[in-house]
């Protein structure tokens, strides 16, 4: 990405509508050979041990890196594989501080001094990629094209669960992870993504956490509280 953004009619997109093919992951296997639960270690690096950080230290995180939290990321579910997450992975210290002004102030010095920060955005008219990702359902793209709510509808939910797959591909690969709400939505949508074809989501600061920075972990609730069995 460019340390400032171009004029707003030469913007490019931030995704290629006519993707490469790639290649699919294993093949799944009979019940049978199925692998079991995951280690407890991999629960305690993905869920029970992981934090949310404010703090980083002073190392950097690879492209090779984001290039691979996100083709990890990638592969989670989506409602007719529609995957309507598109991420502007914000690393350069210019790109940052045009963000600054944009955070409410108490979330400005963790996200300045995080080593990239992630904007999770949604594609407006991600349908038109339909073609690719759900090829034998070609009236998807239609219906989406013409019933503007359900297109709406199901860009933010699929994106919104993209983005957990997103925190926990990070974590898998061994970043952390500070998530946010707390910006200037519009600001963040006119700036970063000046033709309209993007809505941002939430902001994700990426990064080797500080753990000596930490805060007693807060509660969750217990099974009773949140969930009934029918």
């Amino acid at each position: 990405m460019l340390d400032s953004p171009p004029a707003r009619n030469n913007r490019r997109r931030i995704s290629n509508p006519n993707p490469p093919k790639q290649p699919f992951p294993k093949k799944d296997l009979p019940m049978s050979q199925a692998p079991a639960a995951v280690s407890q270690e991999c629960q305690e690096r993905l869920f029970t041990q992981a934090r949310t950080h404010n703090s980083w230290q002073d190392k950097p995180i690879s492209d090779d890196t984001l290039r691979a939290l996100y083709d990890l990321m990638k592969w989670g579910p989506t409602s007719a594989n529609c995957s309507p997450t598109r991420i502007l992975f914000l690393k350069s210290e210019a790109q940052k501080k045009m963000l600054e002004p944009m955070l409410m102030a108490g979330n400005r010095a963790k996200t300045m001094s995080a080593p990239v920060v992630a904007i999770i955005a949604w594609e407006r008219k991600f349908y038109e990629r339909m073609g690719f990702l759900f090829p034998h359902a070609p009236g998807m793209r239609d219906h989406f094209a013409k019933e503007e709510n359900d297109a709406f509808q199901s860009a933010m939910r699929n994106a919104s669960m993209q983005g957990g797959y997103f925190i926990l591909a990070a974590r898998a690969l061994g970043l952390d992870c500070g998530p946010m709400s707390g910006f200037n939505a519009a600001a963040v949508n006119a700036h970063f993504f000046p033709q309209d074809e993007c809505i941002a989501n939430f902001l994700c600061n990426l990064g080797y956490g500080d753990a000596s920075q930490l805060h007693p972990r807060l509660p969750r609730f217990a099974f009773d509280d949140a969930c009934k069995i029918l």
